[in-house]
């Protein structure tokens, strides 16, 4: 089956095609919610102040100053609105979009939008059945409600600032190298809008949804890092020990690396064999380890001097042979001719309308008969202003 290279309206329609999401979300999190939306079909209108999502402006861009690459990252399939919310004809506006959306959802503090007159009380007043999907960086129902929330905040609070010394012994707290407190609220954005739409196509009901980050991440995070402390008394130390082990990455092959995950003694003494180290648990410096800490040193010592004998496309071939879990690692600047990613299509070159090339990267989502697509480009500011708030 071959993954759809889906570029024009011509294709077929995604699961949430006819779901409409009026998306007044900027920075991070609610863009990536609402963009996974748009690729499974629903039809996002952005709402956007006159000069733009603030991230339309974060870094370079040959196509414009509107344009940076992390807004093209997490804006396709959508369409674009730009209204100015603190006038009477900007509101008088987005009630009209209201009355004809499924959901609505934004990522501002509850008082702004309050301020805005777009509360949910307001909103459900234009549109009783609406979806109302309020993403906020912690619960209302706690001290910390209305703060403001971004992803630092949110990989602090959660404890992930504390992961990386438990794996290299520096005791400095340091965020992991992603936005990945904000594009994880933003799926559990999108899969409690999913789940908000069920229920209204059950019930005919709509209701306020409510999705805290701090709330959220940590249970996502914590979920294999609580370990002993999930039991009271405690049986154990924080951390799971697979995960945050200084030997946790891959290994150097004769011209590259290789991730190696032996599912068991057979498979690690296999891989050992296959890379010239016979007998590996019967050698004599592993026995001679004084300790167990000593023997797992060695170990990973070992699978390091396999690994060099063969190059990364050797290893992935026999590795396949003798059903080692291995997989080559990609430096960022190889990504692009991983055989894999490019035979799905993964990585789509699109051409925006001034002739700008750009790099997107394909729904990871599969259905075999409403197919997730990128269909639309991100858009400019107010693009589709015409054809949305002229329709009545």
């Amino acid at each position: 089956m071959s993954h759809p290279k889906a570029s024009t309206h011509a294709q077929p329609r995604g699961p949430l095609a006819g779901v409409t999401i009026i998306d007044l979300t900027q920075f991070v999190l609610g863009p990536y919610a609402t963009q996974t939306l748009g690729d499974l079909g629903a039809d996002v209108i952005k709402v956007e102040e006159p000069l733009g999502d603030r991230q339309r402006r974060n870094g370079k861009s040959p196509a414009g100053d509107d344009m940076g690459p992390l807004f093209m990252a997490l804006n396709r399939n959508k369409r674009s609105v730009a209204i100015d919310l603190k006038t009477l004809p900007g509101q008088r506006a987005l009630s009209r979009l209201i009355k004809k959306g499924d959901v609505f959802i934004h990522n501002m503090r509850p008082e702004a939008i309050r301020r805005l007159g777009f509360s949910y009380d307001a909103v459900k007043a234009i549109h009783p059945d609406i979806i109302y999907v309020e993403a906020v960086g912690y619960a209302s129902n706690g001290p910390y409600a209305g703060r403001q929330a971004f992803d630092d905040l949110i990989q602090a609070a959660s404890g992930v600032t504390a992961l990386l010394p438990l794996y290299d012994g520096n005791p400095e707290l340091r965020p992991l190298p992603s936005l990945v407190a904000d594009k994880t609220c933003g799926l559990f954005a999108a899969i409690a809008t999913l789940a908000a739409l069920h229920h209204r196509q059950r019930t005919g009901e709509g209701q306020f949804v409510e999705v805290p980050m701090l709330e959220t991440f940590t249970g996502f995070a914590m979920a294999e890092h609580l370990w002993g402390q999930t039991f009271i008394p405690a049986a154990g130390k924080f951390g799971h020990p697979t995960t945050i082990t200084p030997h946790r990455k891959p290994y150097r092959t004769k011209d590259g690396h290789l991730a190696v995950l032996p599912a068991s003694q057979e498979q690690s003494n296999r891989f050992l064999e296959l890379g010239g180290i016979a007998d590996p648990y019967e050698s004599e410096r592993f026995k001679a380890a004084k300790d167990g800490k000593e023997r797992v040193a060695i170990y990973y010592a070992m699978m390091q001097e396999a690994a060099l004998t063969r190059t990364t496309e050797e290893w992935m071939a026999v590795c396949a042979e003798h059903h080692i879990p291995v997989m080559r690692a990609n430096e960022l600047s190889t990504l692009f001719a991983d055989p894999h990613l490019a035979a799905t299509g993964f990585f789509e070159t699109r051409t925006l309308a001034d002739g700008t090339q750009w790099r997107a990267m394909q729904p990871g989502i599969r259905f075999e008969r409403t197919p997730a697509a990128i269909t639309r480009n991100p858009p400019r500011v107010g693009e589709h202003n015409g054809e949305l708030l002229g329709e009545e």
